[in-house]
């Protein structure tokens, strides 16, 4: 199993409008609103490495009101 984090900066006001759009988002495990640099965080977790890219480029980063993304994919435990 894959975990991957997204850090999520949001356009002023559309935080909540992410979160909705995220939610439904299959391989998208927990969302959190947090406070600091980024609006939210996003778990993904999927079986392959290769399932990570596609959610990120087809999925999360076109959702409206997204202004940038960090993306940190785990290693997997052995």
């Amino acid at each position: 199993m894959i975990k991957a984090y997204v850090l999520v900066v949001t356009n002023p006001g559309e935080t909540r409008a992410v979160v909705a759009a995220a939610q439904g988002i299959q391989g998208v495990k927990e969302l959190h609103e947090v406070m600091g640099p980024y609006d939210i965080v996003i778990e993904i977790e999927v079986d392959s490495l290769s399932d990570v890219p596609p959610i990120l480029s087809d999925k999360i980063r076109t959702i409206p009101g997204i202004e940038s993304t960090t993306s940190l994919v785990t290693f997997p435990a052995k």
